[in-house]
């Protein structure tokens, strides 16, 4: 793989390089032999993520106090991008793991909590899973119907959540519920739950386009009874809690983005190099060039506004509306260097034989996942007409 690409005003640290380098050096043996296994199997390979746990990739953001990595936003951004151009599914598993479930307990439980899950999550010991979707839900968050009921110092649930990304492997999950009025914001509320919880279990797994090392399943709640110490932050602040959370998870879909973006462009530029025709460089016709002159330009915007919006978030800042640029301009970018990828293979860029359709493939649920694109322009237009 080529070395990582630097910005005026954005330089990476030696920190940020060495990190690549090890991530860089640990997919090689580990992730690159084994992506098309996983993707043709939609196999989670549920031991890789233990061994990124040992790297701190599983705890980016987590102090050292509660076993993690101490490391800000930036770093994350690097982490995210350089996995993702290796395997997308692996990158938005750490991602998931990392930014949602993770961070939600690191931001918003109390210190028995954040000592009880965090080392264990941060470590990789357990995979983390986070719930806020439902089946006739999806972006209506406000009208969900998985609802917890109190009964003395218990909380009882009952509902279904889905595109649960670590769905059935998810050793301990962050959901949030309702436990109000459906419609009031103030009317949900965040648990913990772990795994082996009666009345807890995992329903169907999704078989998807893409991401397809990334497991995607439901979590059914019949009559699931919890102490009232799984609650994470008062009764009724759930989703003001998972707004604050998908501030910080579009920054990691828009790193996602930008990996998988650099990971199409980085395939399509050696092959154009490499595929002759004409007796010369497919790369010498001003036709392939150019295309190459945009992905790369594209590129480099998006992954500009993905370290603006880090930045941003390491320095205490509402990120809300930058967070929500990065995410959408980057996510479309990837969409769209994917697919000018493919055509620059030609015909081998719609086989398996060759990393153009799995960058393709994987490239659209950036678009879809922590918000569609439509969402993020409804929360960008409201930042700037406020």
């Amino acid at each position: 793989m080529e070395e990582v690409s630097v910005q005026p005003g954005f330089d990476l640290s030696e920190g940020q390089q060495m990190m690549a380098q090890m991530i860089r050096d640990f997919g090689e043996r580990h992730i690159l032999p084994n992506v098309m296994k996983w993707d043709e199997a939609q196999e989670f390979p549920v031991a890789l993520f233990h061994e990124m746990g040992k790297l701190g990739l599983m705890g980016v953001l987590v102090p050292h106090e509660y076993g993690g990595a101490g490391l800000t936003y930036r770093e994350y951004v690097t982490v995210i991008s350089e996995i993702a151009r290796m395997d997308g599914s692996i990158g938005l598993s750490v991602a998931a793991h990392n930014s949602l479930c993770t961070n939600h307990i690191l931001q918003f439980g109390n210190e028995e909590q954040k000592r009880k899950y965090l080392p264990k999550l941060a470590t990789g010991e357990w995979i983390g899973a986070w719930g806020l979707t439902e089946p006739n839900t999806g972006s209506d968050a406000g009208n969900m119907r998985t609802v917890a009921k109190r009964d003395g110092n218990h909380y009882v649930i009952n509902g279904t959540k889905n595109f649960i990304t670590h769905g059935k492997s998810g050793d301990v999950a962050v959901v949030i519920v309702r436990t109000g009025e459906v419609g009031d914001s103030h009317g949900m509320t965040a648990f913990v739950v772990e795994k082996g919880t009666p009345g807890f279990t995992s329903g169907k797994k999704e078989n998807k386009l893409g991401m397809r090392a990334s497991e995607t399943a439901e979590l059914v709640f019949h009559d699931c009874r919890i102490h009232e110490g799984q609650r994470l932050g008062a009764e009724g602040d759930g989703f003001i809690q998972s707004l604050k959370v998908l501030d910080g998870g579009r920054i990691s879909i828009a790193a996602l983005s930008v990996g998988i973006a650099q990971g199409a462009f980085d395939a399509a530029l050696q092959y154009s190099k490499e595929r002759h025709q004409f007796n010369k460089p497919i790369s010498a016709f001003q036709g392939i060039s150019f295309k190459l002159a945009e992905m790369a330009t594209r590129i480099e915007a998006a992954r500009l506004l993905t370290f603006r919006a880090a930045e941003l978030k390491d320095l205490g800042k509402s990120v809300n509306k930058e967070s929500a640029m990065a995410k959408l301009y980057a996510s479309e970018v990837a969409v769209q260097v994917a697919d000018e990828g493919v055509q620059i293979f030609g015909g081998y860029g719609y086989t398996k034989d060759f990393p153009a359709e799995k960058y393709y493939r994987d490239a659209k649920l950036c678009t879809i996942g922590e918000g569609t694109s439509e969402i993020q322009k409804l929360v960008i237009s409201r930042a700037i007409l406020k």
